[in-house]
């Protein structure tokens, strides 16, 4: 009888990630907005949502502006998330959510949230 481990369990070790990876995702700002956004809330966020508050967040939002960080979230942002496994998209709703490789982000992400508030002052 053969066991089938396709469906095991991850693990904590399963979910670390790389010290270059961390410094990847975490190095542009709308991703560590994102990321920060995305571990206050629970389940999934429609993505649209997420580019809006990443709109709001840059000043005051215009369709144009929407419209080029929904191009540069699909294009830059969004695959750097799924190739390490933080964020899971559901293409058909529209949604992206946290997955549990993204909690080992929550201690960096603290610490950018007041150095990034530090800046802004």
């Amino acid at each position: 009888m053969k066991t089938d481990t396709s469906n095991a369990k991850r693990t904590a070790a399963d979910d670390r990630l790389s010290s270059n990876t961390i410094f990847e995702l975490l190095c542009d700002d709308h991703r560590r907005y994102a990321l920060s956004y995305l571990s206050r809330r629970v389940g999934a966020v429609r993505l649209e949502e997420l580019i809006d508050r990443l709109a709001h967040r840059d000043g005051e939002p215009t369709p144009e502006r929407i419209e080029q960080l929904t191009v540069e979230f699909h294009h830059n942002h969004l695959q750097k998330f799924l190739d390490a496994e933080v964020l899971q998209y559901d293409t058909e709703a529209g949604t992206v959510e946290r997955r549990a490789a993204a909690s080992s982000l929550d201690p960096y992400l603290e610490l950018a949230s007041v150095n990034d508030l530090s800046l802004a002052e």
